[in-house]
């Protein structure tokens, strides 16, 4: 693979190092993911009601998160060329008008498919405005502390997973899946309006110029990324949206199970903030496959579960791995192609976990209707992961131009 015209630390102003400016937009970064994801990732929590409302099984009722995550990844590559073009306060309110639109949509829906259109586009355009612009934003405003700024920004994601799920929970129990929706559709376009006063495009990285993008496409390290990326996304929406279930079915209360999503989140937080410290001293790349084998490795975890607290140390293994995985995404795409188009980048890399999420929850639901347990469903999502670990082995630095 070709590297890039220059290295990436080669072209960042003294005005991208710990700026005011930069910090600031971590800030709206943090807030932003955790409005959208928070979100997002509290859908297990309404799966149950939903699916008892409507009458659908495990595969139909799953498939509005994965048309959801569908979305918000194939629309990255979108996202991400709009914040290139126009900076990020013009796709954040795109992001707050989506979400208050659908949520509020999705709140008045009388069929299933309705609710495929209105949660899915809804949603999934809000989290595709709110994730790939802001962290190449981010991205795009510091240098040496590159990582430490992506892990605080991202660990928005986890925070939000931890605060919101077990809150709908609770919604759902006193006001109904619908009232919430309607909720968490107000509030949570007013915090992403607040996020689009705030945030501001980064200074333009002279010098630094991507490869084409059908080059780019054959390179090496971009397949074996995008491979990865396809397999480990269709393991892991499974438990964001089947593990309150499988909890409930094993006697949990309904808050409980809707908290183990939550503590995903917050062992994400860990995962996204000590990684993203250690990979800028022992390597962006290594520590990134690292995350993988760990997410690989929670999976045989889960499936040996037998009881809630062998779950909540399921969801600890698998939330520092996908934090960290997360966290240093974009990091790793900076380090193989450069800083200039970042979002663009990185919105393409994410293409392969729009089709691995949308395939994921489906292909588990179906599994579990057909075989009357979680556990097949489980064992295919461990070796989906463990191929996306195999998958990165070959993955190397390029060398300075």
């Amino acid at each position: 693979m070709a590297p890039p015209t220059s290295s990436p630390t080669d072209v960042a102003g003294p005005a991208l190092v710990d700026s005011a400016r930069g910090w600031r937009n971590v800030g709206a970064a943090f807030v932003s993911m955790f409005v959208v994801f928070g979100v997002a990732y509290s859908f297990g929590a309404f799966f149950a009601p939903m699916s008892e409302e409507f009458g659908t099984g495990s595969g139909a009722t799953s498939a509005v998160f994965s048309i959801t995550a569908f979305c918000y990844f194939a629309l990255g590559s979108v996202s991400g060329w709009a914040v290139d073009r126009v900076g990020p306060r013009p796709v954040l309110l795109v992001g707050a008008a989506a979400l208050g639109i659908g949520l509020l949509a999705t709140a008045q829906v009388e069929a299933l498919w309705l609710g495929y259109l209105s949660y899915g586009l809804g949603v999934g355009v809000a989290v595709a405005c709110g994730y790939v612009p802001m962290v190449a934003v981010v991205g795009g405003w510091f240098e040496r502390r590159r990582g430490v700024a992506l892990g605080l920004a991202v660990a928005g994601i986890g925070v939000g997973t931890l605060a919101i799920a077990p809150l709908a929970a609770l919604l759902i129990e006193r006001v109904g899946w619908r009232t919430t929706f309607v909720v968490f559709g107000v509030v949570g376009a007013v915090a992403l309006v607040g996020c689009a006063l705030v945030a501001t495009k980064p200074p333009e990285h002279d010098g630094d110029v991507p490869p084409p993008l059908r080059r780019l496409v054959r390179t090496p390290a971009f397949v074996w990324l995008w491979v990865s990326a396809l397999l480990l996304s269709s393991a892991l929406f499974v438990p964001f949206v089947f593990l309150p279930a499988f909890a409930t079915d094993l006697g949990v209360a309904s808050v409980a199970a809707a908290t183990l999503v939550g503590l995903i989140g917050m062992a994400s937080v860990v995962g996204r903030l000590a990684t993203g410290v250690l990979a800028d001293y022992l390597g962006r790349i290594r520590t990134y496959q690292a995350c993988v084998a760990i997410m690989a490795a929670s999976y045989l975890v889960w499936l040996t579960a037998p009881s809630y607290w062998a779950l909540v140390a399921f969801t600890i293994v698998l939330g520092v791995g996908y934090g960290g995985w997360v966290a240093l995404g974009p990091a790793v795409v900076a380090e193989l192609f450069g800083l200039r188009g970042l979002g663009r980048l990185v919105g393409l890399t994410y293409t392969a976990a729009a089709v691995g999420s949308l395939a994921g929850p489906p292909l588990a639901g179906v599994i579990i209707d057909a075989t009357g347990t979680y556990r097949w469903a489980i064992a295919v999502s461990l070796a989906l992961a463990s191929g996306a670990f195999l998958v990165l082995l070959p993955l190397r630095r390029p060398a300075a131009a």
